[in-house]
């Protein structure tokens, strides 16, 4: 995918993972962070940034909630995904030795995947909003005994030294990316290229709905590849859904998988259709 210089939106701070993967697959364009994902988005929808680069599920957590409502009813269209192996850095000021070191900060969800290194090193942990505002804060308050776990790039933006390298505890670690554009009509995935295509559809309130709506997909012998309930203006009831599958709109059993999932559906709406990411076949 090549995109001639511009901006691309990512939520975080300079060197998040976010960051690294928005220099990864779009070189030529002018990484911009923003506090929020509602920022995030908000910049794209705006014509601020171009694009943005979204993480929407990673191996371990699972999938990142607030994207996953944001999505929907953004406005905006998925042109693309990235796969990103996840890499945390130990890092510390200038100087500092790893056995003098006391506590360590970093978003709560990269201490739990770290947890077993430094249960192993002995560190005690404090919590903070983002992985690269950690080494941030660090480089702003020097303290030889205090280190900050974060991806590399944060340690190249803020002067800082790494200490111990991948001390993830699962190297399977890997975070999903979502393209983003406000562009309603992007243009269409070179026709050669495997592709995914995105979209959300609420069912009508009729018995067995679900699995009529459905039900299209495995007759026509489209592979559908995720499926997720949402909880819509505090309801307890699972109505809506996103999901992905295998193939473009155009393919004639996922036409007719459509036909039959719009027969049973109050609302449908395709997201995005987009190449599949070569890393979705490694073994």
């Amino acid at each position: 995918m090549s995109m001639e210089k511009g901006r691309i939106a990512f939520q975080g701070e300079l060197g998040a993972n976010s960051h690294e993967a928005c220099l990864a697959a779009f070189p030529d364009m002018t990484p911009v962070p923003h506090p929020t994902f509602e920022e995030a988005f908000e910049a794209i929808k705006s014509g601020d940034c171009q694009l943005g680069m979204i993480p929407v599920e990673n191996s371990i957590a699972g999938r990142v909630a607030d994207v996953h409502h944001l999505l929907p009813n953004s406005g905006l269209k998925i042109i693309g995904e990235r796969f990103k192996p996840i890499h945390f850095q130990l890092m510390a000021n200038p100087g500092a030795k790893l056995e003098d070191i006391e506590v360590v900060q970093s978003m709560p969800i990269a201490l739990v995947q770290c947890r077993r290194s430094l249960r192993a090193m002995k560190l005690r942990t404090e919590a903070v909003g983002d992985t690269a505002l950690a080494a941030k804060l660090l480089a702003a308050n020097p303290d030889p005994k205090r280190a900050a776990i974060s991806p590399a790039l944060s340690a190249e933006l803020y002067g800082l030294e790494i200490l111990a390298r991948d001390i993830e505890d699962e190297h399977h670690n890997t975070t999903r990316f979502l393209v983003m554009t406000a562009d309603p009509n992007p243009p269409a995935p070179a026709f050669t290229d495997p592709c995914v295509t995105s979209f959300v559809f609420r069912v009508r309130n009729l018995p067995a709905a679900l699995y009529k709506a459905l039900g299209g997909f495995a007759t026509n012998g489209v592979n559908m590849t995720k499926l997720e309930s949402y909880m819509e203006n505090g309801a307890f009831t699972a109505t809506f859904f996103y999901a992905e599958v295998d193939g473009r709109p155009e393919d004639r059993g996922m036409a007719l998988a459509f036909e039959e999932l719009q027969f049973f559906s109050e609302r449908f709406e395709i997201l995005g259709v987009y190449p599949a990411d070569p890393f979705r076949t490694r073994v």
